[in-house]
């Protein structure tokens, strides 16, 4: 396509009569003009629009199809066949309505005749249509023709009435866009306006530079927005889309890259000197010997701590993959350059499991300090006291830490666990409150989660990131399976034989989305019934997000040393919980968890030599819940599953916190344009390269459009 331009043509011929486009840009005021100042837009209309998300002329533009319907085909009456979908055109010569005798149906029935015969045509409880069509008025109809009541007739899909037998309907004739609609906003009241809109369209100005749309072979923003709501071929919708989702994804990225540098430059760190005696110690003394990835993310790391510039990378990696060893390996080189070093993890679960480990493998080498909530109010302020004097190194806890009366004298590094639920502006705070004396700390962001390469250069896209790919030498592969009902038996007579070898199992209870009290109570009382039932030959207990902190810690002391052999849990536990000795999870209800989330709890097991099991026991047959399942069932690969999650679920906002659903992006999809997305990184790059603060006259419109897309998160990035 580079170096190409795209041939649009618009509309075959629908709009002949429109003039040149103009060479002067549009006034920004068209587009933030009301909807209501478009000819038959009602007060009734612009409260309606409005209530769906659509406010100004410039909304209604920006609105666009999500899919095309190609009723080019237009035959002739006599050509009609049975059962098969057409569009006809003719001339109404009569319009009648019955009942249906059964169901006391209106059916509205209007004979329509072209040159070569008539049809019948059909319509059910449209009964204003008897006021509407008369005699003699052109109509176009696309609808199935089959057999009513025993004989031919034509059942309207839908309908449209021509001021006469020429041109082309917007409806049912051409190329018909299909938008996103509601009951109370038609896809067809969408057409309509957006032809009214055309005027406006046609003197779109363009925010990419001349220059590179000629390099890159893209049509102009003013061809491609028509071609998208009026295309005359399918061909002609593509090649529109793809040169509309390349802008918008180039502006998403001139934002992530601008809000990189901004952070970069705005604060500065300390850099940290060579790897000293603590840290190669450390890397010396482990029990294993570190992956090649590994190896790999401790010399990026190295560099970025050696620089003046904070480090912002994310570190991320598969279930089991080896990032805990990463990211202690970074709090102690921050230790040894006699500054603190700061693990913060979401849940006090995961944080007391971190600290665990630090002190296996750090041992006495430097002080540990764990805040959580499980301390009292006197231990807090002990712990707080020892964290202002700088006495402890090293501090693990969760995200209390970063309240505002933690002080940390010298904060150095900062490791953030968890943090892909976290979108751009909650991450900059994150950051902004560990700074000290205009000194910002080193950030590690860690995910146990694994990140697509388009969703990195997204809601990651402003920081370096670093795979572990595999898993250490010695982990077995868990092998999953789908539990019905009928088998549900089976499937505990399975976990019992497993208990009986001395191996141990969870059983996580359904997600609830009221509430974390009834997810407890659910646990609770499954935890009573296995007891009593199932595994009444076992030692039962349950862990959920409603215990108080120091029993939740007893809990999972005790399963961890082998007390327990049944954990019963809420999903609490898909993270930061290591128990080599366990080989069972069971997952009740698991159609609702996410598919990210179920990957994380099969990740609890199979984290010793033993081979290991993930039971999904599920009632539901809803197509999303058993495409998530499916998923699951066929890889292990917690990559492979977050391109499958991505397509599943779709991106959420981007430049926020929610990371599910729809988002910010209007037009363009992740898990479909993935080449766009790197060719837009490319160009990003390439851009503020030349010409970091777009300040040249010709970026004009280019800063203009980043702004309105991004202006609340990203768009004041760019100075003035």
């Amino acid at each position: 396509m580079t170096g190409e331009t795209l041939p649009l043509r618009f509309g075959g011929g629908r709009y002949e009569d429109r003039p040149p486009a103009p060479r002067l840009s549009l006034d920004p005021s068209a587009l933030a003009a009301p909807l209501s100042s478009l000819e038959g837009v009602t007060p009734a209309v612009a409260r309606r629009l409005e209530g769906f998300g659509l406010v100004t002329v410039g909304d209604l533009v920006r609105h666009y199809p999500r899919r095309y319907d190609d009723f080019r085909q237009r035959k002739q009456i006599r050509e009609l066949r049975i059962d098969e979908e057409a569009t006809v055109r003719g001339v109404v010569e009569r319009v009648r309505a019955d009942r249906t005798a059964r169901r006391k149906v209106r059916v509205v029935k209007a004979l329509v005749r072209d040159a070569t015969g008539a049809v019948e045509a059909v319509w059910f409880n449209q009964g204003y249509l008897t006021r509407v069509l008369t005699e003699g008025a052109h109509l176009s109809v696309r609808g199935t023709y089959r057999p009513v009541g025993g004989r031919p007739q034509f059942v309207v899909r839908s309908h449209e009435i021509l001021e006469e037998d020429e041109g082309e309907g917007v409806h049912t004739e051409g190329v018909v866009a299909v938008y996103p609609a509601s009951e109370q906003v038609s896809a067809r009241l969408l057409r309509s306006l957006v032809r009214r809109a055309v005027p406006v369209m046609r003197r779109l100005r363009d925010p990419l530079p001349a220059a590179l749309r000629v390099a890159e072979g893209l049509p102009s923003h003013r061809e491609a927005t028509l071609a998208a709501h009026l295309p005359s071929g399918l061909e002609e919708a593509e090649l529109a889309r793809e040169r509309l989702v390349l802008e918008e994804l180039l502006l998403m990225q001139l934002g992530l890259l601008a809000h990189k540098r901004e952070q970069q430059e705005r604060v500065r760190a300390r850099p940290l000197p060579a790897p000293g005696v603590l840290s190669t110690g450390f890397v010396a003394g482990l029990p294993f010997a570190l992956t090649a990835h590994q190896q790999a993310a401790l010399e990026e790391i190295d560099r970025d701590l050696g620089r003046a510039q904070p480090m912002r990378r994310l570190l991320q990696g598969d279930v089991g993959s080896g990032k805990t060893v990463v990211a202690l390996y970074c709090l102690l080189r921050a230790a040894e350059a006699g500054l603190q070093g700061a693990l913060m993890a979401p849940t006090e679960t995961l944080a007391l499991q971190h600290a665990h480990t630090a002190a296996r493998l750090c041992g006495d080498a430097v002080p540990l300090e764990v805040l959580t909530a499980a301390l009292g109010a006197r231990e807090r302020r002990e712990a707080l006291g020892r964290l202002a004097a700088g006495g402890p190194q090293l501090v693990i806890g969760t995200h209390a830490l970063l309240t505002g009366d933690v002080v940390f004298p010298a904060l150095g590094v900062l490791v953030v666990d968890e943090q892909h639920r976290f979108g751009v502006r909650q991450r900059d705070e994150l950051v902004r409150r560990g700074e000290h004396d205009g000194l910002a700390p080193h950030v590690l962001h860690m995910t146990a989660t694994p990140i697509p390469r388009t969703l990195a250069l997204t809601v990651y896209g402003d920081l370096d990131v670093t795979t572990i790919a595999g898993v250490p030498a010695g982990r077995q592969p868990v092998t999953t399976r789908l539990v019905d009902e009928a088998k549900r038996a089976e499937g505990y007579a399975f976990v019992a034989r497993q208990l009986d070898k001395g191996r141990q199992a969870y059983v996580v209870c359904p997600a609830i989305d009221e509430s974390e009290s009834i997810e407890a109570a659910t646990a609770i009382a499954e935890a009573e019934r296995l007891a009593a039932g199932e595994f009444a030959r076992y030692r039962v207990a349950v862990v959920h997000g409603q215990m108080k902190p120091a029993e939740r810690e007893a809990v999972m002391a005790a399963f961890t040393a082998g007390e327990v052999d049944v954990l019963v849990a809420t999903s609490l536990i898909e993270v930061g919980i290591d128990v080599p000795n366990a080989t069972v999870m069971m997952v009740e209800g698991a159609e609702r968890f996410g598919l990210a989330q179920l990957h994380q709890l099969r990740g609890r097991v199979g984290r010793g030599s033993a081979r290991s099991y993930c039971l999904l026991f599920s009632s539901s047959d809803t197509p999303g819940g058993q495409a998530r399942l499916s998923a699951l069932l066929d890889t292990t690969d917690g990559f492979e599953l977050a391109e499958r999650d991505l397509e599943l679920r779709g991106e959420g906002q981007l430049m926020g916190a929610r990371q599910a659903g729809a988002g910010d992006l209007r037009l363009a999809r992740l898990a479909r344009d993935r080449e766009a997305l790197v060719r837009a990184r490319g160009l990003a790059e390439r851009l503020l390269g030349a010409d970091p603060d777009l300040a040249a006259p010709r970026h004009g419109p280019l800063r203009a459009a980043m702004r309105e897309a991004f202006g609340t998160e990203l768009g004041w990035l760019l100075k003035a």
